[in-house]
């Protein structure tokens, strides 16, 4: 977890009207401990990105939103792929085969 003034220390480009205007429109999320806005390692992974985004660039507010929403749906996805994955290798072998075969019929009938 990182507080925001480390972060601010951390990545020389950020600057904190930028990173103030992005937690207001939820581009990017602190969570508060005792009383300090703080960062998960993910959070500040996604800060870093929205960095390179909007400095390096310059991509702006908007397009940098739909681009931040593309990416949380595609790890959305990623992980409820995960899941279901967990799930099918929790079944049986039957199970999984006729899994698998349902899987490879519809990949074919493309």
């Amino acid at each position: 977890m990182t507080r925001l003034e480390d972060l601010l220390s951390k990545i020389a480009a950020l600057q904190r009207r930028d990173i103030e205007s992005w937690m207001r429109d939820g581009l990017v999320k602190p969570e508060k401990h005792e009383g300090a806005q703080i960062f998960s390692d993910a959070e500040c992974a996604r800060i870093q990105l929205v960095c390179t985004l909007h400095y390096d660039l310059d991509i702006e507010l908007n397009s940098m939103q739909v681009i931040m929403s593309l990416l949380d749906q595609l790890h959305d996805t990623r992980e409820r792929l995960q899941r279901l994955s967990g799930a099918v290798l929790a079944q049986d072998k039957t199970v999984q085969s006729s899994i698998l075969r349902v899987i490879e019929t519809q990949r074919n009938a493309r």
